[in-house]
C-alpha cells in the first residue's frame, strides 16, 4: 500500500466548555452528580446483532464513563502527534479528524511515529483504553472461540465534526483477524455495513449513539463499512465534546 507524498493537516480543538451549540439539552450548564448516574443513561444496555460476528451495545458507558473519555481525548488530541485531517494516497483530504495511539495509522500503512505530519513519536495506547476494549469484547462474547486472548495495541480516534463523513472500507492494514472495538460519544451517526467481499447494496445501517458500542469479529472481521452520516445536534450537552461525534476504535494489530 502506498501513502499520499502530501502530508496530513494537523488541528486544534476549541477550549473545554465552547462549542456546543446546537446540541441537545439547550445549554442547561454543567452536569450534577444526579446527572451523571449511570441510571440517568435514557437508554439501558441492550445487545443487538445486525450482522453474524458484529455486536451493538447501545448505553454500554455510563455517562462518567464518556466525559473521561473526552477529557483524555482532549489530551491524546495536543501535539506531538497531534490531531489531524489525514491524507488518501489520491491527495483528497479526509474529512474527519484523526489521532492516533500505541500505532499510527496514514491511507493505508502503519509507523511508530506520525510520517503524515510532525514526525513525533506516537503516544502510547493507554492501559485504560486497552483493558475498555477487552472489557467490550468479553462483554459482546467475541472472545468465545479464539485461539489467544485480545490484545490491542493500537487506537484510532476519529472526531467527525458537523459535514464530516467516512467512505465505505476494510480495515485490511493489519496482519491479526482479532476483534475490532468501536465507542461512539457525542452526536448519533449511521453505520453502515456491505459485505467482506464488497462495499455496494445491499448495506445493513445501525445508528450509533453516545455511550453505544460496536464489535465487529470473525467472518465480518474485515467487513467494508463506513459513516455516511451524522445526525448533527444530537449528542448531549454535559459530555462537553466540539460539535460532533467522537469514534475510539481499538484493535490488535498483530505487527511486530
Amino acid at each position: 500500500m502506498r501513502s499520499s507524498r502530501l502530508g496530513g493537516v494537523p488541528t486544534t480543538l476549541p477550549a473545554p466548555g465552547t462549542g456546543r451549540v446546537g446540541q441537545l439539552a439547550l445549554g442547561l450548564g454543567a452536569p450534577t452528580d444526579l446527572d451523571l448516574a449511570p441510571e440517568a443513561s435514557p437508554v439501558a444496555p441492550r445487545t443487538t446483532r445486525p450482522l453474524p460476528d458484529v455486536a451493538h451495545v447501545r448505553g454500554w458507558l455510563t455517562p462518567p464513563e464518556q466525559r473521561t473519555l473526552v477529557e483524555q481525548f482532549r489530551e491524546w488530541a495536543r501535539p506531538p502527534a497531534g490531531l489531524r485531517h489525514p491524507r488518501v494516497p489520491t491527495g483528497h483530504l479526509m474529512t474527519v479528524q484523526s489521532v492516533c495511539l500505541g500505532w499510527h495509522w496514514q491511507p493505508y500503512a502503519y509507523s511508530r511515529t506520525a510520517d503524515d505530519t510532525d514526525g513525533a513519536p506516537v503516544k502510547p495506547l493507554p492501559p485504560a483504553l486497552a483493558a475498555l476494549a477487552r472489557r467490550a469484547v468479553a462483554d459482546t462474547g467475541a472472545d468465545q472461540g479464539a485461539g489467544s486472548p485480545f490484545e490491542p495495541d493500537a487506537a484510532i480516534v476519529n472526531l467527525y465534526a458537523p459535514g464530516a463523513r467516512l467512505g465505505l472500507h476494510q480495515d485490511g492494514e493489519e496482519p491479526s483477524s482479532a476483534p475490532v472495538v468501536t465507542i461512539s460519544l457525542g452526536d448519533t451517526c449511521v453505520f453502515r455495513m456491505a459485505g467482506t467481499d464488497r462495499r455496494t447494496a445491499p448495506f445493513t445501517d445501525v445508528q450509533l449513539a453516545s455511550g453505544d458500542l460496536l464489535v465487529f469479529w470473525g467472518r465480518n472481521r474485515r467487513i467494508y463499512h463506513g459513516v455516511p452520516k451524522v445526525l448533527d445536534g444530537t449528542g448531549p450537552a454535559w459530555l462537553d465534546l466540539p460539535p460532533g461525534r467522537l469514534s475510539i476504535t481499538v484493535r490488535e494489530t498483530g505487527l511486530p
